[in-house]
């Protein structure tokens, strides 16, 4: 697939966003560096965000002028550079295939842009600098102030967004009565929502509701696939409110379409009459001594056990069993949130679980080849959560057949108590003859 240069537009001036980045940013040609800052910007314009390098922080000694130039109708006039051929040939690591089809503005060889003749509206532009992250390994070193070694992460640009962005999403707003809504953010590459964040806005919109009391049991059926780009709504419907137990019945909208419905458990909770609880899988490796994956996510660290999970379907065949470790950077004092984000994660790895010990399947064949998506998830929380600290996910897939899978997992703090746990259903079929031409941005 050719790649679309961020030169060309998707969108008018009054689409496009600018955020300064909190982390160190690196532009790499191999193993030649060509950025470096702390003061990078990321512009975002509906479609894929680019990143923008002061032109002070950029070594022009790895780069050419060839004299070419392109010119976009929303940014301006842009100056043109290609990789000094000295430096050799580059073919990035995890090069991506998910950017759309596009008028390209920018030659075979030009690498990297700056526009010296930005319209008014974009006069910043002026004197930065952007890179094409299909070919130059762009990236943003994970890490806040004072962080451990053991505790920075590197994340390949372009990223999803931020854990905060994930919080604010999950942090469903009153809406009226008995209704919540959903603040956006979209991934251009897949604007669909998951069931799990679905039911983890659920969680919160009911702990809202009752005034804080703990979630204990959630159940949610994805009805129907739900556009990211579009607000979600909530509707609450009060089986019963007692002294110590409220039962929710839940309904998740967009427009007159259900994409989801469910019931929620909340309760004050009490004194131990009795207690016990399995313990956490044997022989499993701590977070520091699991390899970091990169799920385009600042400020969550996500550690994968034996550097199990793969997309690849030529990778060796295992075990239906995946161990992960995560954690996240800044969460507000909220249990409700800390609660919602240890089922954001529910949907996650359960299916690849369940692909992993058959050959020649994997995770990269999903809404291509193979039609997946989760069609429920149960989850029952058992302790106060903190998502700020590692937790423990063990995902076992149980069964896979007849185009469906099951798995049931558990989540342990780092010190082995048992937080919660939950099963999920899914589906694994092939996608009809019939079909087509697949459009994996959208296809289940």
């Amino acid at each position: 697939m050719q790649p679309q240069s961020p030169v060309g537009p998707t969108g008018g001036p009054e689409q496009l966003t600018t955020v300064p980045v909190p982390f160190l940013a690196r532009a790499r040609w191999g193993g030649h560096l060509l950025a470096e800052s702390t003061a990078a910007l990321r512009l975002e314009d509906g479609g894929p965000p680019s990143l923008w390098f002061p032109l002070s922080d950029v070594r022009l000694d790895g780069l050419v002028d060839e004299g070419h130039r392109a010119d976009c109708p929303v940014k301006g006039g842009a100056r043109l550079w290609s990789v000094d051929a000295a430096l050799g040939d580059h073919v990035p690591a995890a090069s991506q295939d998910w950017r759309a089809d596009g008028e390209v503005a920018t030659g075979p060889d030009d690498v990297a842009w700056s526009f010296d003749e930005p319209t008014a509206a974009l006069d910043w532009l002026r004197g930065h600098v952007a890179f094409d992250h299909d070919r130059v390994t762009v990236e943003l070193v994970d890490a806040a102030p004072g962080d451990d070694e053991r505790d920075v992460t590197v994340k390949r640009f372009p990223t999803w967004g931020d854990a905060a962005h994930l919080v604010d999403i999950l942090d469903v707003r009153p809406d009226g009565e008995r209704r919540y809504v959903s603040a956006t953010r979209a991934d251009w590459r897949r604007p669909v929502v998951e069931a799990s964040q679905m039911l983890a806005q659920c969680i919160v919109a009911g702990s809202r509701h009752t005034g804080g009391r703990r979630p204990v049991s959630a159940h949610l059926v994805a009805t129907r696939a739900a556009d990211a780009g579009t607000p979600l709504c909530f509707e609450l419907d009060e089986v019963t409110a007692g002294r110590t137990f409220t039962t929710l019945a839940m309904r998740v909208t967009q427009g007159d379409r259900c994409c989801a419905t469910g019931t929620f458990l909340f309760d004050q909770t009490a004194p131990d009459v009795i207690r016990h609880a399995a313990p956490p899988p044997a022989g499993v490796p701590g977070p520091y001594d699991s390899a970091p994956y990169d799920m385009s996510v600042t400020g969550r660290d996500l550690r994968i056990v034996d550097d199990a999970y793969t997309g690849d379907p030529e990778a060796p065949v295992g075990p239906p069993v995946l161990d992960t470790w995560i954690r996240f950077r800044d969460v507000p004092d909220d249990p409700a949130l800390h609660a919602a984000l240890l089922a954001q994660f529910t949907g996650h790895m359960s299916i690849a679980a369940a692909l992993r010990p058959h050959a020649g399947v994997g995770q990269d064949q999903a809404h291509r080849t193979l039609s997946t998506a989760i069609n429920a998830i149960s989850v029952s929380f058992h302790a106060d959560v903190r998502a700020d600290r590692w937790m423990l996910y063990h995902h076992l897939s149980t069964f896979a057949g007849d185009g469906m899978t099951h798995a049931e997992c558990r989540v342990h703090d780092e010190h082995g108590g048992l937080l919660a746990s939950f099963s999920v259903d899914a589906m694994v079929r092939a996608f009809a003859p019939s079909t087509g031409a697949v459009d994996d941005r959208t296809a289940l």
